[in-house]
């Protein structure tokens, strides 16, 4: 058998896709999730949302793709090439929440796949990445068509209203990210105050899954959100059932984390290829 014949014959990869905003500075957003992607073993494709201008300081300007390009880019991907998970980041706006939504619930390509909404509202340096108004539509439309969500504790507060200020409050945010429709729930703790551990919390409302890692005082955590959703996104996509797959996910987060490092003036970037370093 030839290369070629051989290169052929060979099976692609676990296929996962990003539907998210582009940082420029390449620390998070559809750049984060790829790069996640690649050092799981798993194909990455994209839906642009947004492009941003963006590096280590913050957001300097962001501007949203029309909805037309973003489902042109998702049919693109689905219909040729299928898919073996989805995972969605920023979405900027209602208008792409719902048009994201729609294409998630109906479209027969994803429609047995896992879905992992990234329910992003705000960058790591406080800039406002979703209107005020696409937040109903988020919980209305998008949260129902998610297989898991994977909040922060700011982002929990968004949602539901709730302040989690200790361990036991993640069961309460867990049951409100719940009411809205997805199948799991994924409350990341690690914004906990004067923890030695970082804790997150899978819950489906009837089941619990406890997750601990040590906390790392390195300050360069820039696009830690999104990696541990499209890792997530990517575990599903290989075969893992949630439980193992979120045990995976957090512990490759947790050694990107570790490894981070300084990038520009500001704060660095997560490791993504930390273990291949």
């Amino acid at each position: 058998m030839t290369a070629a014949e051989a290169a052929a014959d060979r099976r692609p990869p676990a296929r996962v896709l990003t539907v998210a905003g582009s940082d420029s500075g390449g620390g998070a957003g559809i750049q984060a999730d790829l790069k996640t992607m690649l050092a799981l073993g798993a194909h990455g494709m994209s839906v642009v949302t947004a492009v941003t201008a963006q590096n280590s300081l913050g957001v300097h300007g962001a501007w949203e793709l029309p909805v037309e390009a973003i489902r042109a880019q998702f049919q693109a991907v689905v219909d040729d090439i299928g898919v073996q998970a989805v995972k969605t980041g920023m979405l900027s706006s209602a208008a792409v929440t719902a048009a994201v939504a729609e294409l998630l619930t109906g479209s027969a390509a994803v429609r047995n796949v896992p879905v992992v909404v990234d329910p992003v509202a705000v960058s790591k340096h406080g800039d406002p990445l979703l209107d005020p108004g696409a937040l109903e539509v988020v919980r209305s439309r998008l949260l129902p068509a998610a297989t898991v969500v994977t909040p922060n504790l700011d982002e929990v507060t968004q949602l539901t209203g709730i302040v989690v200020t200790g361990e036991a409050d993640l069961r309460t945010a867990a049951r409100a990210v719940l009411a809205y429709g997805p199948r799991w729930a994924l409350i990341k703790g690690g914004h906990l105050p004067d923890t030695a551990e970082a804790v997150d919390l899978l819950s489906d409302g009837e089941h619990e899954h406890w997750y601990r890692a040590p906390r790392h005082g390195n300050r360069h955590t820039h696009g830690t959100g999104c990696t541990l959703a499209s890792a997530l996104a990517s575990y599903l996509a290989l075969g893992h059932d949630m439980p193992a797959a979120v045990g995976l996910a957090k512990d490759y987060v947790t050694g990107a984390v570790a490894a981070g490092f300084a990038l520009g003036a500001g704060i660095g970037p997560v490791d993504h290829g930390w273990r291949q370093r």
